[in-house]
């Protein structure tokens, strides 16, 4: 099965009318959109007939959406206010996801703050976003998909390690998945560079949660080296991870059908060229 290739598209002036004509301009095959200020705690109710003309040509030509959820969400947060909006914040996003049709949420997994332990965190986050996870019980709800970070700081979840420990606080709840970020774990350690090192990465979040939990890409090269802990995001093949890796990330069973959407610089230009890149690294 072919890995639809899109990006994070802008939607301010409306989903459908902004967001898909970016969409178009790079020939996208997916896109992801916030349906809220990705630094802010709003709760926008959107526009039904954005929404509905949105949902309505996604489906017609089976593009894959997914919704990014704010920044500022942290379920391991020892700050009860940060906690408390965190929860409204992600109801919001994955209510939002499922008007337009959203296969998944992608949200941070966030950081133990205020000197507790990770245990302790984790503990929260079972909490906090269990009974979210619980509410999802419609067909069309979307996946909950954790996306781990560079490792900066108190980080919950940035190796693929990581992520068995952040399942089982969470049950591996069933609408539980991953959104990989590549950026993110060549940050964190995984030298995707190095001879076969994008297989080994695959192996190893198989091995965390098990197959079938990898539900989408953020096809991201990386301005700094591997293990520098910092999110730096560069063009496909233009950073320190390079082409080649992402050719093997396509022959991995683990990624088979997998959409990917890059989060690159440069703009339209660069976001086309990058589009267009990944397209022949998959095809070629």
């Amino acid at each position: 099965m072919r890995n639809p290739v899109g990006a994070h598209v802008p939607v301010a002036g409306g989903l459908a009318k902004v967001g898909l004509a970016y969409a178009d301009e790079l020939a996208a095959e997916a896109v992801q959109v916030f349906v809220a200020n990705p630094r802010g705690w709003a709760t926008p109710v959107g526009s039904p007939a954005q929404d509905e003309a949105f949902r309505a040509r996604c489906a017609a030509e089976a593009i894959p959406v997914f919704v990014h959820a704010p920044y500022l969400i942290n379920f391991g947060s020892h700050t009860e206010a940060t906690a408390r909006m965190s929860v409204e914040s992600m109801r919001h996003s994955l209510r939002r996801g499922r008007e337009i049709g959203a296969r998944g949420v992608v949200v941070h997994t966030g950081s133990a703050t205020g000197g507790r332990s990770r245990e302790v965190a984790l503990a929260q986050v079972r909490r906090l976003l269990l009974p979210l996870l619980d509410e999802l019980t419609h067909d069309d709800d979307p996946y909950l998909l954790l996306e781990s970070t560079a490792g900066q700081g108190f980080s919950l979840c940035s190796t693929a390690d990581d992520f068995a420990a952040y399942f089982a606080a969470l049950d591996s709840h069933p609408k539980l998945g991953i959104c990989l970020d590549t950026c993110h774990i060549f940050a964190a350690g995984h030298d995707l560079a190095a001879p076969h090192g994008t297989r080994r990465t695959l192996d190893l979040l198989v091995d965390a949660v098990g197959a079938g939990r990898l539900r989408l890409i953020h096809a991201n090269d990386s301005k700094d080296v591997a293990g520098a802990h910092k999110d730096r995001h560069e063009n496909i093949g233009s950073g320190q991870i390079g082409e080649e890796p992402f050719r093997e990330l396509f022959r991995h069973p683990a990624t088979e059908g997998v959409p990917l959407v890059i989060e690159t610089p440069g703009g339209k230009e660069g976001h086309a060229a990058d589009v267009e890149r990944l397209k022949k690294l998959r095809d070629g």
